[in-house]
This record gives C-alpha cells, structure tokens and sequence, in this order.
C-alpha cells in the first residue's frame, strides 16, 4: 500500500522530497536515496507505507533506552529503506535491499499492543524509521490520541529534516539516536550523509522528549579519545543528563575493520563520563552496565545482560536525593 509524501515540493518538471537533508529530486518511477520515495502517476508516493519486515517482542534495554522504561517489553517493528549507506550496516537486508513484507494496519497494530505483557508501548526500529515516516507519523498520532500512557519510541540515525521532525514529536515520547562519529568526513565516508542535520536533531529532540545516545566505535575510524571527547562535550552541552551508549564494532556488511579493541571501548567510557552523567557500554560481555547515582553512587538499577531490577520508586535517588534522569 503507498501513502503520499506529506513534505514535498515541485521542482521544474519533477518534485523534490522534503522529508530528510538529501532533498531528492523524484521523477516517475524514480526513487530517492532511501529506495521508498519516488512518483507514482505524477503522484509522490512512500511504497513502503504499512509494510512490515521484522517485529518483535524485545527488552526495552535492547534498543537501547536504558533510563526509559527500565525492566519493561516493547513492541518493535520496523519496514524497509534507509537514507543513509553505513558499510557497517547491521541489518543491511533491509534497511539497503527489499525483503518480503506483511502488511499491517495502524488499527491492526493498536490492537495488537495492549495484547503483550509488561508492555511498554512500540518502538519503530530495525530499519531507519524516518524512511517509514508516513505510517509511523499516522500510527504515533493515532495511538497516543487512544492511548495517552502507550510509549511510542522511535530508534533513527537522526537525518530528518526540521518540519517532519517537528511534526512527529507530540506523539514520541523516547528516541535512540545513532551519533556516528563527531567529523563531516566519516559520515560522508563511511554513511553517506553529514553530520550537522543529526546535531541539529539532537538538540531538538531533547526538548521535546527522553532522548538517548548511540555511538559505535569503528576500530581505525572514530575510536580515537579525541573524537570520543568532541561527542561527550556536544551532549553535555545540550544536556549532561543524556545517557551516551558507546557500542563495539564487529566487522559487518562492507566494513572490514577488525573489531574495535576492548581497552578503546573502556578509554572512550572513561573519557566521556568526565562530561556525562551516564555513560554505558555495549556489545562488550561482563561490563558493569548498572546505573548509579551520579552524587552519592548508590546502586539505582542493575542490569546482567537484559535482566534488569529497578530499586527506584521515583525520579530521584532514595538516598540522597538527588534528581535522576529517568522515566519509570
């Protein structure tokens, strides 16, 4: 089923797509960089409007929201297409290539929601969900207007420009954002895109909701201390209280790099809690990925592996009081 582009303008005889920085320009037939956009009967249309590739019931710490939710399930679906080209892509299959999909209907997936237990709510993930714009735009709408206590998350590389940015977050209350690197070179290198619109989201999106971090450290790429601390200085200067997920590259799809050194991982962790609040690490077995109060250190959550047990009631730290970034 294909839904109509609701950012778009004409441009001499063809049409420009406005949703994300690359501004495509669409002609019959023709797709933009994401592989879903393109014009149908002089119409712009999103051909993958509805259409399912993966979904599952996932730990809300896989996503990972680590101070969203703790210990709860969430719903995760996610479609086809990217706008971005990461050679590191771990689900290539999808968000690169056009696998074999079900169709789903908003009212089908409001349904379907409240039917799983510990739920928290849906999380548009796997692919990149701004390339899936109009039906996650109509869904979070739809079920924060039926359902105001159902969490919509969304998990995206961040390139979005301001206007469907800014559209969308009345009904998202979590994101995941993807920080791939701290330099123009390797997003336009290694994910073909820039740097400045996913700075710019960031900054947005952590005035209107829970926003969390992602970096994963590519060995010989952007694993160097000085590009781990130019990261931590930028959220710190939106907001210190944003947790930043520092991530273990595994070589994947095109990129051939060996994986990233353990001690690296743990320099860059070091590193960066010299300006965050809340630093955590991924992909990396056996590490204390336990939350802790920021003043006093007192053992706020616990997590081995994706078990998690919450020694929190509210916002706050029980012992002395100081405030949390964190949403039960």
């Amino acid at each position: 089923m294909d839904a109509k582009i609701p950012f778009y303008e004409e441009y001499k005889d063809k049409i420009r797509c406005r949703v994300c920085p690359h501004n495509c320009i669409l002609d019959e037939g023709k797709f933009g960089i994401c592989r879903v956009r393109t014009i149908k009967s002089n119409l712009p249309v999103a051909i993958n409007y509805g259409e399912v590739t993966s979904a599952a019931v996932d730990p809300i710490e896989k996503k990972p929201l680590y101070h969203f939710k703790p210990s709860k399930n969430i719903l995760s679906l996610g479609s086809f297409g990217c706008n971005m080209t990461c050679t590191f892509c771990q689900n290539y299959e999808i968000s690169q290539g056009r696998p074999q999909t079900q169709y789903m209907s908003v009212e089908k997936l409001i349904d379907i929601i409240p039917s799983i237990g510990n739920n928290a709510g849906v999380a548009f993930t796997y692919n990149e969900p701004f390339m899936w714009y109009e039906y996650m735009y109509d869904a979070a709408k739809s079920i924060k207007e039926n359902s105001p206590d159902t969490s919509v998350v969304v998990v995206t590389n961040g390139y979005i420009n301001e206007e469907p940015l800014m559209k969308i977050l009345p009904y998202v209350d979590a994101m995941n954002i993807d920080l791939k690197g701290y330099t123009n070179r390797y997003y336009n290198k290694i994910c073909g895109a820039s740097l400045e619109p996913v700075l710019e989201t960031i900054k947005k999106v952590n005035e209107h909701c829970h926003v969390e971090i992602t970096t994963l450290l590519v060995s010989d790429e952007n694993d160097s201390i000085e590009e781990a601390r130019e990261i931590a200085q930028f959220i710190a200067d939106v907001n210190e209280n944003i947790p930043l997920h520092l991530s273990r590259y595994f070589p994947r799809y095109k990129m051939e790099n060996a994986e990233t050194k353990i001690e690296k991982i743990t320099q860059a962790q070091n590193e960066t809690k010299k300006y965050l609040k809340y630093v955590y690490v991924g992909n990396v077995q056996g590490v204390d990925n336990n939350t802790y109060c920021p003043k006093c250190n007192e053992l706020l959550i616990k997590r081995n592996g994706y078990t998690t047990e919450v020694f929190m009631k509210e916002n706050k730290c029980e012992k002395c009081g100081e405030e949390i970034n964190m949403h039960l």
